[in-house]
Protein backbone atom coordinates (compact mmCIF):
# COMPACT_ATOMS: atom_id res chain seq x y z
CA UNK A 1 0.00 0.00 0.00
CA UNK A 2 1.43 3.51 -1.01
CA UNK A 3 1.06 6.56 0.69
CA UNK A 4 -1.33 7.89 -1.76
CA UNK A 5 -4.13 5.02 -1.41
CA UNK A 6 -3.51 4.87 2.21
CA UNK A 7 -4.90 8.66 2.71
CA UNK A 8 -7.55 7.87 -0.32
CA UNK A 9 -8.77 5.09 1.66
CA UNK A 10 -11.61 6.63 4.00
CA UNK A 11 -11.36 6.30 7.67
CA UNK A 12 -13.91 6.87 10.30
CA UNK A 13 -14.05 9.89 12.13
CA UNK A 14 -14.87 9.20 15.39
CA UNK A 15 -15.00 12.68 17.66
CA UNK A 16 -16.06 12.88 20.99
CA UNK A 17 -16.99 16.02 21.46
CA UNK A 18 -19.00 16.75 18.82
CA UNK A 19 -21.71 14.32 20.00
CA UNK A 20 -21.38 15.69 23.56
CA UNK A 21 -21.72 19.11 22.08
CA UNK A 22 -24.72 17.64 19.94
CA UNK A 23 -26.10 16.24 23.18
CA UNK A 24 -26.46 19.45 25.06
CA UNK A 25 -28.40 20.28 28.59
CA UNK A 26 -30.61 17.08 29.38
CA UNK A 27 -30.81 14.72 32.08
CA UNK A 28 -28.37 11.82 30.70
CA UNK A 29 -25.77 14.54 31.14
CA UNK A 30 -26.76 15.10 34.67
CA UNK A 31 -27.06 11.51 35.13
CA UNK A 32 -23.20 11.07 33.98
CA UNK A 33 -22.35 13.83 35.31
CA UNK A 34 -23.76 11.80 38.64
CA UNK A 35 -21.58 9.25 37.96
CA UNK A 36 -18.36 10.41 37.39
CA UNK A 37 -19.17 12.37 40.85
CA UNK A 38 -19.81 9.04 42.19
CA UNK A 39 -16.44 7.24 40.82
CA UNK A 40 -14.67 10.48 41.88
CA UNK A 41 -16.12 10.39 45.71
CA UNK A 42 -15.46 6.01 45.52
CA UNK A 43 -11.72 6.22 44.19
CA UNK A 44 -10.88 9.24 47.16
CA UNK A 45 -12.59 6.72 49.60
CA UNK A 46 -10.62 3.97 48.51
CA UNK A 47 -7.54 5.98 48.47
CA UNK A 48 -8.44 6.91 52.56
CA UNK A 49 -8.29 3.12 53.02
CA UNK A 50 -5.13 2.68 51.57
CA UNK A 51 -2.79 5.22 52.58
CA UNK A 52 -2.52 3.50 56.61
CA UNK A 53 -1.35 0.65 54.88
CA UNK A 54 1.12 2.37 51.93
CA UNK A 55 2.39 4.99 55.00
CA UNK A 56 2.80 1.93 57.68
CA UNK A 57 6.40 1.67 58.73
CA UNK A 58 8.17 -1.44 58.33
CA UNK A 59 6.30 -2.64 55.70
CA UNK A 60 7.97 -5.52 53.53
CA UNK A 61 6.76 -4.41 50.50
CA UNK A 62 8.18 -0.54 50.22
CA UNK A 63 8.42 0.01 46.21
CA UNK A 64 5.71 1.89 44.55
CA UNK A 65 4.27 4.08 47.38
CA UNK A 66 5.35 7.31 45.81
CA UNK A 67 3.90 6.48 42.35
CA UNK A 68 0.86 5.35 44.10
CA UNK A 69 0.17 8.93 46.20
CA UNK A 70 0.60 10.13 42.64
CA UNK A 71 -1.52 8.33 40.58
CA UNK A 72 -3.87 6.42 42.86
CA UNK A 73 -7.09 8.63 42.92
CA UNK A 74 -7.21 9.23 39.25
CA UNK A 75 -6.12 5.15 39.09
CA UNK A 76 -8.68 4.00 41.16
CA UNK A 77 -11.32 6.70 39.59
CA UNK A 78 -10.61 5.27 36.06
CA UNK A 79 -11.51 1.87 37.20
CA UNK A 80 -14.48 2.56 38.96
CA UNK A 81 -15.74 4.65 35.50
CA UNK A 82 -15.25 1.89 33.69
CA UNK A 83 -17.25 -0.08 35.44
CA UNK A 84 -20.04 2.80 36.11
CA UNK A 85 -20.11 3.36 32.12
CA UNK A 86 -20.86 -0.35 31.73
CA UNK A 87 -23.72 -0.12 33.87
CA UNK A 88 -24.91 3.15 32.99
CA UNK A 89 -24.83 2.24 29.28
CA UNK A 90 -27.62 -0.27 30.56
CA UNK A 91 -30.50 2.82 31.24
CA UNK A 92 -29.19 5.31 29.29
CA UNK A 93 -29.08 6.35 26.13
CA UNK A 94 -25.52 7.75 25.25
CA UNK A 95 -22.45 8.07 27.76
CA UNK A 96 -20.33 10.64 25.41
CA UNK A 97 -19.33 12.48 28.77
CA UNK A 98 -18.10 9.23 30.18
CA UNK A 99 -16.29 8.11 26.96
CA UNK A 100 -14.68 11.51 27.49
CA UNK A 101 -13.67 11.20 31.00
CA UNK A 102 -12.07 7.82 29.77
CA UNK A 103 -9.13 9.11 28.10
CA UNK A 104 -8.98 11.81 30.10
CA UNK A 105 -8.32 9.89 33.09
CA UNK A 106 -5.90 8.06 31.30
CA UNK A 107 -3.80 10.52 29.84
CA UNK A 108 -3.59 12.06 33.49
CA UNK A 109 -2.44 8.79 34.79
CA UNK A 110 0.05 8.57 32.05
CA UNK A 111 1.46 11.65 32.83
CA UNK A 112 1.97 11.24 36.07
CA UNK A 113 3.01 7.93 36.33
CA UNK A 114 5.59 8.87 33.55
CA UNK A 115 6.78 11.61 35.44
CA UNK A 116 7.36 9.45 38.54
CA UNK A 117 8.89 7.08 36.99
CA UNK A 118 11.62 9.35 35.32
CA UNK A 119 12.36 11.06 38.76
CA UNK A 120 12.66 7.30 40.51
CA UNK A 121 15.07 6.28 37.97
CA UNK A 122 17.36 9.39 37.40
CA UNK A 123 18.62 11.76 39.46
CA UNK A 124 17.29 15.40 39.85
CA UNK A 125 18.53 17.93 37.32
CA UNK A 126 17.82 20.55 35.12
CA UNK A 127 17.64 18.29 32.08
CA UNK A 128 15.10 16.41 34.04
CA UNK A 129 12.36 19.10 33.80
CA UNK A 130 12.63 19.01 29.99
CA UNK A 131 11.99 15.16 29.42
CA UNK A 132 9.23 15.57 31.99
CA UNK A 133 7.43 18.19 30.06
CA UNK A 134 8.36 16.45 26.61
CA UNK A 135 6.57 13.37 28.07
CA UNK A 136 3.54 15.24 29.53
CA UNK A 137 3.21 17.16 25.99
CA UNK A 138 3.18 13.92 24.01
CA UNK A 139 0.53 12.36 26.39
CA UNK A 140 -1.77 15.13 26.35
CA UNK A 141 -1.36 15.51 22.48
CA UNK A 142 -1.85 11.85 22.22
CA UNK A 143 -5.23 12.89 24.12
CA UNK A 144 -6.14 15.54 22.00
CA UNK A 145 -5.92 13.81 18.78
CA UNK A 146 -8.13 10.89 20.23
CA UNK A 147 -10.85 12.78 21.06
CA UNK A 148 -11.06 15.15 18.60
CA UNK A 149 -10.96 11.85 15.41
CA UNK A 150 -7.23 12.66 14.13
CA UNK A 151 -5.53 9.57 15.43
CA UNK A 152 -6.56 6.87 13.29
CA UNK A 153 -6.26 9.68 9.87
CA UNK A 154 -2.40 10.25 11.48
CA UNK A 155 -2.34 6.71 12.00
CA UNK A 156 -3.17 5.81 8.50
CA UNK A 157 -0.66 8.05 7.45
CA UNK A 158 2.85 7.68 9.27
CA UNK A 159 1.20 3.71 8.45
CA UNK A 160 1.56 4.48 4.92
CA UNK A 161 5.47 5.58 4.90
CA UNK A 162 7.24 2.69 4.77
CA UNK A 163 9.95 0.94 3.12
CA UNK A 164 10.82 -3.05 2.38
CA UNK A 165 14.24 -4.59 4.16
CA UNK A 166 14.49 -8.05 2.57
CA UNK A 167 11.03 -9.54 3.57
CA UNK A 168 10.00 -7.37 6.47
CA UNK A 169 8.41 -4.46 6.39
CA UNK A 170 9.37 -1.21 8.06
CA UNK A 171 6.91 1.81 8.39
CA UNK A 172 6.95 5.26 10.46
CA UNK A 173 4.30 3.69 12.89
CA UNK A 174 6.26 0.62 13.48
CA UNK A 175 9.09 2.49 14.15
CA UNK A 176 7.73 5.33 16.29
CA UNK A 177 5.58 2.49 17.76
CA UNK A 178 9.38 0.13 18.31
CA UNK A 179 10.79 3.56 20.06
CA UNK A 180 8.03 4.02 22.48
CA UNK A 181 7.90 0.24 23.67
CA UNK A 182 11.90 0.42 23.87
CA UNK A 183 11.48 3.64 25.93
CA UNK A 184 9.19 2.41 28.36
CA UNK A 185 10.57 -0.57 28.77
CA UNK A 186 13.70 0.66 29.29
CA UNK A 187 12.59 2.97 32.08
CA UNK A 188 11.05 -0.14 33.40
CA UNK A 189 14.32 -1.89 33.45
CA UNK A 190 16.33 1.05 35.30
CA UNK A 191 13.26 1.37 37.88
CA UNK A 192 13.70 -2.43 38.79
CA UNK A 193 17.39 -2.01 38.51
CA UNK A 194 16.89 0.37 41.17
CA UNK A 195 14.54 -1.39 43.43
CA UNK A 196 16.75 -4.20 43.24
CA UNK A 197 19.85 -1.88 44.28
CA UNK A 198 17.91 -0.29 46.94
CA UNK A 199 16.87 -3.73 48.78
CA UNK A 200 20.77 -4.97 47.69
CA UNK A 201 21.92 -1.72 49.35
CA UNK A 202 19.94 -2.59 53.10
CA UNK A 203 21.92 -5.72 53.18
CA UNK A 204 24.46 -4.99 55.59
CA UNK A 205 25.31 -8.53 55.72
CA UNK A 206 27.22 -8.11 52.50
CA UNK A 207 30.29 -6.00 51.58
CA UNK A 208 29.23 -2.81 49.98
CA UNK A 209 31.98 -3.40 47.05
CA UNK A 210 29.61 -6.56 46.48
CA UNK A 211 26.02 -5.06 46.74
CA UNK A 212 27.44 -2.00 44.08
CA UNK A 213 28.78 -4.50 41.45
CA UNK A 214 26.03 -6.68 42.18
CA UNK A 215 23.15 -3.98 41.45
CA UNK A 216 25.36 -2.43 38.43
CA UNK A 217 24.70 -6.36 36.80
CA UNK A 218 21.09 -6.83 37.54
CA UNK A 219 20.37 -3.88 35.83
CA UNK A 220 22.64 -4.77 32.78
CA UNK A 221 20.48 -7.65 32.63
CA UNK A 222 17.47 -5.86 32.98
CA UNK A 223 18.36 -3.64 30.38
CA UNK A 224 19.03 -6.18 27.96
CA UNK A 225 16.23 -8.14 28.52
CA UNK A 226 14.47 -5.11 28.04
CA UNK A 227 15.31 -4.54 24.37
CA UNK A 228 15.09 -8.51 24.12
CA UNK A 229 11.71 -8.59 24.84
CA UNK A 230 10.56 -4.79 23.38
CA UNK A 231 11.72 -5.56 20.23
CA UNK A 232 9.63 -8.96 19.47
CA UNK A 233 6.81 -7.37 21.10
CA UNK A 234 6.58 -4.50 18.15
CA UNK A 235 7.00 -7.27 15.35
CA UNK A 236 10.64 -6.65 14.73
CA UNK A 237 12.69 -9.90 14.36
CA UNK A 238 15.73 -10.09 16.67
CA UNK A 239 17.20 -11.83 13.54
CA UNK A 240 17.13 -8.70 11.50
CA UNK A 241 19.73 -7.09 14.12
CA UNK A 242 22.39 -9.79 13.14
CA UNK A 243 24.35 -7.27 10.92
CA UNK A 244 24.22 -4.50 13.15
CA UNK A 245 25.45 -7.02 16.23
CA UNK A 246 28.19 -8.15 14.12
CA UNK A 247 29.18 -4.21 13.27
CA UNK A 248 28.99 -3.29 17.06
CA UNK A 249 31.17 -5.98 17.90
CA UNK A 250 34.10 -4.94 15.51
CA UNK A 251 33.21 -1.15 17.16
CA UNK A 252 33.99 -2.27 20.28
CA UNK A 253 37.44 -4.45 19.29
CA UNK A 254 38.40 -1.59 17.43
CA UNK A 255 37.36 1.95 18.60
CA UNK A 256 35.38 1.23 21.65
CA UNK A 257 37.45 -0.64 23.47
CA UNK A 258 38.79 1.47 25.51
CA UNK A 259 35.05 1.76 26.83
CA UNK A 260 34.93 -1.54 27.22
CA UNK A 261 37.93 -2.18 29.15
CA UNK A 262 36.82 0.64 31.57
CA UNK A 263 33.32 -1.36 31.84
CA UNK A 264 34.99 -4.65 32.42
CA UNK A 265 37.73 -3.11 34.65
CA UNK A 266 34.42 -1.35 36.84
CA UNK A 267 33.38 -4.95 37.94
CA UNK A 268 36.50 -6.65 38.63
CA UNK A 269 37.53 -3.62 40.92
CA UNK A 270 33.91 -4.46 42.89
CA UNK A 271 34.12 -7.69 42.56
CA UNK A 272 37.49 -8.35 44.01
CA UNK A 273 37.39 -5.32 46.44
CA UNK A 274 41.24 -3.94 45.76
CA UNK A 275 39.59 -0.30 45.90
CA UNK A 276 36.40 0.15 47.65
CA UNK A 277 34.40 3.28 48.74
CA UNK A 278 36.04 5.40 51.55
CA UNK A 279 39.22 3.96 50.78
CA UNK A 280 42.10 6.74 50.73
CA UNK A 281 44.28 5.86 47.71
CA UNK A 282 46.91 7.31 45.34
CA UNK A 283 46.86 6.83 42.33
CA UNK A 284 48.63 8.65 38.87
CA UNK A 285 49.99 10.87 41.45
CA UNK A 286 46.52 11.98 42.98
CA UNK A 287 45.52 11.11 46.31
CA UNK A 288 42.12 11.40 47.72
CA UNK A 289 39.40 8.99 48.94
CA UNK A 290 37.38 6.98 46.60
CA UNK A 291 33.88 8.44 46.69
CA UNK A 292 32.00 6.36 43.92
CA UNK A 293 33.34 3.67 41.74
CA UNK A 294 31.07 3.93 38.24
CA UNK A 295 30.61 1.48 35.49
CA UNK A 296 33.14 3.59 33.65
CA UNK A 297 35.41 5.74 35.75
CA UNK A 298 36.07 6.05 39.69
CA UNK A 299 35.70 9.38 41.53
CA UNK A 300 38.54 10.24 43.88
CA UNK A 301 38.05 12.96 46.11
CA UNK A 302 40.91 15.27 47.37
CA UNK A 303 40.94 17.31 50.30
CA UNK A 304 40.79 20.48 49.02
CA UNK A 305 37.33 20.12 46.86
CA UNK A 306 38.82 18.90 43.38
CA UNK A 307 37.04 15.76 42.16
CA UNK A 308 39.79 14.00 39.78
CA UNK A 309 37.35 10.95 37.19
CA UNK A 310 40.27 8.08 37.41
CA UNK A 311 39.53 5.15 34.09
CA UNK A 312 38.48 2.28 35.78
CA UNK A 313 41.45 0.60 33.62
CA UNK A 314 43.69 2.81 35.35
CA UNK A 315 43.43 1.09 38.81
CA UNK A 316 44.10 -1.91 36.88
CA UNK A 317 46.89 -1.67 35.15
CA UNK A 318 48.98 0.51 37.28
CA UNK A 319 49.77 0.84 40.99
CA UNK A 320 47.75 1.63 43.51
CA UNK A 321 48.72 2.71 47.16
CA UNK A 322 45.46 2.10 48.91
CA UNK A 323 46.41 3.28 53.03
CA UNK A 324 43.30 1.30 54.21
CA UNK A 325 43.41 -1.59 52.62
CA UNK A 326 44.02 -4.11 55.40
CA UNK A 327 43.83 -1.61 58.36
CA UNK A 328 42.31 2.16 58.16
CA UNK A 329 45.28 3.26 59.89
CA UNK A 330 47.63 5.77 58.45
CA UNK A 331 50.81 6.95 59.91
CA UNK A 332 51.79 10.51 59.55
CA UNK A 333 55.08 12.04 60.13
CA UNK A 334 56.41 15.46 60.73
CA UNK A 335 59.68 16.69 60.95
CA UNK A 336 61.40 19.30 63.46
CA UNK A 337 64.59 20.64 63.62
CA UNK A 338 66.01 21.85 66.71
CA UNK A 339 69.71 23.41 67.37
CA UNK A 340 72.41 21.68 68.99
CA UNK A 341 72.42 23.11 72.37
CA UNK A 342 68.91 22.10 72.76
CA UNK A 343 67.68 19.35 75.88
CA UNK A 344 66.87 16.84 73.13
CA UNK A 345 64.49 14.75 76.11
CA UNK A 346 63.15 17.45 76.92
CA UNK A 347 62.79 18.11 73.28
CA UNK A 348 61.26 14.72 72.92
CA UNK A 349 58.75 14.97 75.49
CA UNK A 350 57.32 17.68 74.59
CA UNK A 351 56.67 16.47 71.15
CA UNK A 352 54.95 13.57 72.52
CA UNK A 353 52.96 15.71 74.80
CA UNK A 354 51.81 17.57 71.77
CA UNK A 355 50.89 14.07 70.25
CA UNK A 356 49.08 12.96 72.75
CA UNK A 357 46.73 16.27 73.21
CA UNK A 358 45.37 15.60 69.92
CA UNK A 359 42.08 13.55 70.17
CA UNK A 360 42.24 11.52 66.68
CA UNK A 361 46.35 10.30 67.71
CA UNK A 362 45.99 6.85 68.52
CA UNK A 363 46.66 5.88 72.13
CA UNK A 364 44.98 2.63 72.62
CA UNK A 365 47.08 0.69 69.91
CA UNK A 366 50.73 -0.32 71.58
CA UNK A 367 51.58 -1.40 67.94
CA UNK A 368 50.68 2.33 66.70
CA UNK A 369 51.48 5.11 69.41
CA UNK A 370 53.59 8.41 68.83
CA UNK A 371 57.18 8.16 68.60
CA UNK A 372 60.15 10.84 67.71
CA UNK A 373 62.81 9.13 66.08
CA UNK A 374 66.66 11.19 65.65
CA UNK A 375 66.97 11.32 62.02
CA UNK A 376 70.27 13.00 61.64
CA UNK A 377 73.20 15.56 62.77
CA UNK A 378 72.06 18.69 60.09
CA UNK A 379 73.81 21.61 58.76
CA UNK A 380 72.26 23.40 61.11
CA UNK A 381 70.48 21.54 64.06
CA UNK A 382 69.19 18.03 65.11
CA UNK A 383 66.50 16.90 63.22
CA UNK A 384 64.15 15.15 64.68
CA UNK A 385 60.31 13.48 63.45
CA UNK A 386 57.26 13.00 65.39
CA UNK A 387 55.25 9.98 63.80
CA UNK A 388 52.29 9.73 64.63
CA UNK A 389 49.24 6.86 63.74
CA UNK A 390 45.61 8.09 62.93
CA UNK A 391 42.85 5.85 61.95
CA UNK A 392 40.16 8.22 60.26
CA UNK A 393 42.32 9.39 57.35
CA UNK A 394 39.13 10.85 55.41
CA UNK A 395 39.07 13.22 57.98
CA UNK A 396 41.94 15.07 56.22
CA UNK A 397 46.01 15.32 57.54
CA UNK A 398 46.67 19.10 56.87
CA UNK A 399 44.50 20.18 59.57
CA UNK A 400 45.84 17.46 62.66
CA UNK A 401 49.20 18.41 60.91
CA UNK A 402 48.61 22.03 61.76
CA UNK A 403 47.62 21.39 65.47
CA UNK A 404 50.41 19.42 66.69
CA UNK A 405 53.15 21.96 64.82
CA UNK A 406 51.09 24.55 67.02
CA UNK A 407 51.40 22.39 69.96
CA UNK A 408 55.01 21.86 69.40
CA UNK A 409 55.69 25.88 68.99
CA UNK A 410 54.08 26.66 72.17
CA UNK A 411 56.35 24.22 73.87
CA UNK A 412 59.12 25.09 72.51
CA UNK A 413 58.53 28.96 73.10
CA UNK A 414 57.80 28.03 76.36
CA UNK A 415 60.90 25.84 77.57
CA UNK A 416 63.50 28.12 75.81
CA UNK A 417 64.25 25.67 73.26
CA UNK A 418 65.40 27.12 69.55
CA UNK A 419 64.53 25.90 66.26
CA UNK A 420 67.63 27.00 64.16
CA UNK A 421 67.54 28.95 60.86
CA UNK A 422 70.44 28.42 58.10
CA UNK A 423 73.41 30.29 59.21
CA UNK A 424 76.71 30.40 57.46
CA UNK A 425 80.20 32.06 58.86
CA UNK A 426 82.09 33.71 56.53
CA UNK A 427 85.89 33.77 57.25
CA UNK A 428 88.11 37.14 55.50
CA UNK A 429 91.39 36.25 54.41
CA UNK A 430 94.07 38.57 55.65
CA UNK A 431 94.87 41.10 53.19
CA UNK A 432 98.99 40.38 51.52
CA UNK A 433 98.87 44.61 50.70
CA UNK A 434 98.06 46.77 48.26
CA UNK A 435 97.71 45.25 44.72
CA UNK A 436 99.14 47.85 41.61
CA UNK A 437 98.55 47.31 38.15
CA UNK A 438 100.68 48.36 35.56
CA UNK A 439 99.74 49.98 32.65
Amino acid sequence: MNFETALAKPLPFDNLLTPLIEAGYNSTLLWQAGVLAACALAAWGAMRLIHPYLDKTGALWTAGRGGMHRVGVPLLMLLALLLGRDLAGVWLANTHLLNLAVPLLLSLVGVRLAIYSLRYVFEPRESLKVWERSAAWLIWGAFALHITGLLPRIHAAMEALSFQSGSHRFSLWLLLQAAAVIVVAIIAALMLGRLVERRLMGVTQLNLSLRMALSKAVRTVFLILAVLVALPAVGIDLTVLSVFGGALGVGIGFGLQKVASNYVSGFIILLDRSVRIGDMVTVDNKYGEVSQINTRYTLLKAFDGTESIVPNETLITQTVVNHSLTRPNVRISLPVQVSYDADLERAEALMLEAARSQQRVILDDPDSLPRVFLKEFADNGVLLELAVWIRDAGEGQNNLRSDINWAIWRGFKAAGIEIPFPQRVVHFAPSSGPISIDS
